[in-house]
Parts: C-alpha cells; sequence; structure tokens
C-alpha cells in the first residue's frame, strides 16, 4: 500500500528533491497536496499536475491568480482537454499550510524554511500524522510546545545530521548514551579567523563546499548558525543534555552524526553528501527505500578528518546553547533574530559579522529580562517573542 504524502516546501531544495524520491518509487508513495510560498507558480504547477496532486496551497494570496492559469497551462499541456489531468484545488494565504498539514495523509514532510514552519507542525502533529520534519526552526522554536504535542515515533527528522543519529539510536536505549556528536563541514570559511571574516559578502557565503541548499540554510551554515540550531535541535529530539552534546568539523560531510555509548564504543552514520537518504528514510519510516542514494565506495582509499569548532571565529553554536539552556523562548529569539539578520546580509545592509554579534545583542537583552523567566511556555508567548526579536533586530541593524 502507498503512503500518501503532503509536501509543505514543495518548491525549495528539500521539497524538489523529496518528490524525485517519490518519482523513482511510485509503488510507494503517493503525492496528495503540495504547498508552497508562491513565487515560483511554474515549477509548483509542474509538480502538481505530473504528480496528479488534487491540492495545491500558496501562502502568498496574491500569488493565486499566478498559480492558477500555471496550472491551467500545464495540465493543457499534458492533454488537460482529454481529461488526462485534472486541475487542483487551489488554497491562498497564510494558513494554507496548516490546512495541508491537517489533509488526510500517512505523512506530512515539513520542507518549509524558518519558524513559518511552525504552525503546520503542530497542526500536523494534532492530526497525528507522521511529520518527516526538514523545518528544524519550527522545532527548535516551539520546544516542548512540539515535543508534547508528538506521539512516540511521531516526529521523524530529516536533517541529515539528526536522520543519522536516530538511525544509530535505533535499538539502543537512551541511559547507555554517553554523547552525541554531531558534525559540521565547516562552511565555506573553516580555518578562517574572526578578522578575516570581516569582509565576507553574500556571493562568498552563499557557496557551500559539499552541500547544494538553499540560501537561508547555505548563509547560515557559514556563520555555523545552522549548527547551533541543531543543537538545540537533537537536545530536543533525544531527550539528551547541552553538555552532552558536541560539534566537531568534518570536511568532508561523509560522517553525518556520531553517538558515544558508555562503554566508550561509537557508533557512525556514514554515506556521500546527498539529502535524498535521510528524506527517503523520513518519508518510508520505519523502512529503508532501496537505492535511495549512493553508498560510499570503500574500494577507494579515504581520508576521515575531524577538528574541534573554533568558537571564537564562530560563536554562533555557543550563542545557541545559552539560548537553548535557557530554553522557554530563548530559542525562539534566537533564530527570529537571526532570520532578520540574514536577510539584511543578503540586501547589503548588514555585515557578515554583524549577523551573529546583533543575535547575541539580542539574546543578552531577552535572557536578562527578569520577566521572561517568569513566564509559562505557550504559543502565543512563542509567537509574541519571535515578533519582538524581528523588530529589535530590525532596530539595531537600522543603527549598524
Amino acid at each position: 500500500m502507498r503512503k500518501r504524502v503532503a509536501i509543505l516546501g514543495s518548491t525549495g531544495s528539500i521539497g524538489t528533491q523529496a518528490l524525485e524520491v517519490i518519482a523513482a518509487n511510485p509503488d510507494r508513495f503517493e503525492v496528495v497536496a503540495l504547498a508552497a510560498g508562491g513565487s515560483n507558480p511554474q515549477l509548483l504547477a509542474q509538480q502538481a499536475i505530473t504528480f496528479d496532486v488534487p491540492v495545491v496551497a500558496v501562502a502568498r494570496a496574491s500569488a493565486a491568480e499566478d498559480v492558477q492559469l500555471a496550472l491551467y497551462a500545464e495540465a493543457q499541456r499534458h492533454d488537460y482537454a482529454r481529461g488526462d489531468h485534472r486541475v487542483p484545488r487551489l488554497l491562498a494565504g497564510p494558513d494554507a499550510a496548516v490546512e495541508v498539514a491537517r489533509i488526510e495523509c500517512d505523512v506530512v514532510l515539513n520542507a518549509m524554511t524558518g519558524s513559518v514552519g511552525l504552525l503546520p507542525t503542530l497542526a500536523a502533529l494534532e492530526s497525528g500524522t507522521t511529520l518527516a520534519l526538514a523545518n528544524k526552526e519550527s522545532l527548535i522554536v516551539g520546544g516542548e510546545l512540539v515535543t508534547g504535542a508528538a506521539k512516540p515515533g511521531q516526529l521523524v527528522p530529516v536533517d541529515s545530521e539528526h536522520s543519522a543519529l536516530a538511525q544509530a539510536m535505533r535499538g539502543e536505549r537512551r541511559d547507555d548514551v554517553r554523547k552525541l556528536i554531531v558534525t559540521a563541514s565547516g562552511g565555506p570559511f573553516r580555518g578562517r579567523t574572526r578578522a578575516e571574516l570581516a569582509e565576507v559578502t553574500p556571493e562568498q557565503a552563499s557557496a557551500h563546499p559539499t552541500w547544494d541548499m538553499g540560501p537561508v540554510i547555505t548563509i547560515n551554515s557559514a556563520t555555523l548558525v545552522n549548527k547551533g540550531l541543531e543543537v538545540i535541535e537533537a537536545h530536543l529530539l533525544f531527550d539528551i543534555d547541552f553538555d552532552r552534546i558536541e560539534v566537531v568539523v568534518h570536511p568532508p560531510s561523509i560522517v553525518h552524526s556520531m553517538i558515544e555509548f558508555i562503554d566508550g564504543a561509537t557508533m557512525v552514520q556514514a554515506s556521500p553528501p546527498d539529502m535524498k537518504l535521510p528524506i527517503a528514510l523520513g518519508l518510508a519510516w520505519p523502512d529503508r527505500v532501496p537505492q535511495a542514494a549512493a553508498g560510499c565506495d570503500w574500494t577507494r582509499p579515504a581520508t576521515w578528518e575531524f577538528f574541534p569548532l573554533d568558537e571564537v571565529a564562530f560563536p554562533a553554536v555557543g550563542l545557541a546553547r545559552r539560548a537553548g539552556a535557557f530554553g522557554r523562548t530563548g530559542p525562539a529569539v534566537f533564530n527570529a533574530a537571526n532570520e532578520v539578520c540574514v536577510e539584511a546580509f543578503v540586501a547589503g545592509h548588514l555585515d557578515f559579522l554583524g549577523i551573529v554579534d546583533t543575535v547575541g545583542l539580542i539574546l543578552d537583552e531577552h535572557l536578562g529580562d527578569p520577566d521572561v523567566a517568569r513566564e509559562d511556555m505557550t504559543l502565543a508567548g512563542v509567537l509574541g517573542a519571535d515578533a519582538w526579536a524581528r523588530t529589535r533586530a530590525a532596530e539595531l541593524v537600522e543603527k549598524r
């Protein structure tokens, strides 16, 4: 029986690769809904008609007309007049992805970018659907709201690092884990000092040495904010204290993460850097998809190098640990401030070092507020902290 899949963020890097996995395995998967921002109506229409998807959603209501026209044009190219292809029902608006997340299906793949994915994540979990989560920000921002809503086995990580940890943990007891070791490629600026990062341009920060990702996550990888977010994600997914989560730099990105056990054994998940493997595993969990990606070629000589993280040049991981250890709305503020700062950097309004420096200032301000420490964790509180951090980041960017 085929698994019915809804994809949020279908036109992004993870979404398009997920559809490639599904196209290669039509006997295993069926696409029942797609959601996207609306910036690429032609691609969304092509996906919808190619996979004969009954429901399509766009976040920007202003893009609805363009998407509708693109759907009709694509259907005509696929012999719509003969009745071979239907035109999907179109949902539009900021709540459209939430509606898709609630559609009756077997798996929701949340591949959206940023904290905007929080409400769809909660909707999918409340519906009881398996959630293949590539949108790490929704877990990080939502924290215990997300983990509390998830039933055992319902939340399946798609990030390569956390998929690796989940694979290594299968059949193991959490009490036997000494520490989690999350690997980082080091990004395009590995080995540079803080002073040498002062003149980095958006174009340079957008050139990742091993992974082909979306623009925001690529820049987050250059600042290592992404790795900081992944430390918080690992803590929430596996309920391991922050002092037992280590980050090591591994430039080839072959070892995706490791688990060290109390007897000294280390479990390693290794594969070439290809997101189709964790995507396929997320869609089929707990099963594996044959030929999802190429394996390592063990007949060729290879060297695996590991280096300590330079937290002076790249302080983002340390800031993320502070935010995560504080809990409550700390991670939401860390993430929201970063999203605004990355946009400002890309637009030329903020220098590269200013991204993490500004995030640090905002986090200090938030964690230093005595009222914040007394607040209970609520959805309204998370959304309010997210909004405050965005406003404050915009103010500080303007001053810089």
